[in-house]
């Protein structure tokens, strides 16, 4: 397993991590966001080849479509977020794929334009990979993003 985490100070987030964590400091605040983070994708990944898709899935129980379990585990650490993965997107922070961490979230577009409909949500790990709801053949697996019409995102609420 690799996971990949920012490093250094995330300079443009800072003030808003601050306003969050009233009270820490930048390294608590960072080590804070790099332990969500890091708990969120080795969460996804203990379901990988254990739990089918679903379309319309949110359990572990019954399946998981991808924007399902993408919810499923940002709500088992206590992170309220939409469920579709374009609603997902649009609740996120973009992040350029070099501040990505592991635990962030991959958006996949119809189009080049980050403007246009979300169509797939998967749990970024870290090297060009990820933990999504991949298909009903595969269920919860690891994937390669395949794609360069895709954002990375970010939660700051």
């Amino acid at each position: 397993m690799t996971i990949r985490h920012k490093a250094g100070t995330v300079a443009g987030s800072m003030a808003l991590l601050l306003a969050v964590l009233p009270g820490m400091t930048n390294s608590a605040a960072n080590a804070k966001t790099e332990s969500f983070n890091r708990r969120t994708a080795g969460y996804a990944e203990s379901f990988v080849g254990r739990v089918p898709y679903l379309y319309g899935g949110s359990s572990p129980s019954s399946g998981f479509d991808c924007s399902g379990l993408a919810q499923y585990v940002y709500r088992h650490y206590g992170k309220s977020i939409p469920r579709t993965a374009d609603a997902q997107f649009r609740y996120f922070h973009p992040e350029s794929r070099s501040r990505a961490w592991g635990g962030d979230l991959v958006f996949f577009h119809e189009s080049s334009s980050p403007d246009s409909y979300v169509y797939h949500v998967g749990i970024y790990e870290g090297s060009n990979q990820m933990v999504s709801a991949a298909d009903p053949q595969s269920g919860i697996a690891w994937q390669g993003i395949w794609s360069s019409d895709v954002t990375f995102g970010t939660i700051t609420h």
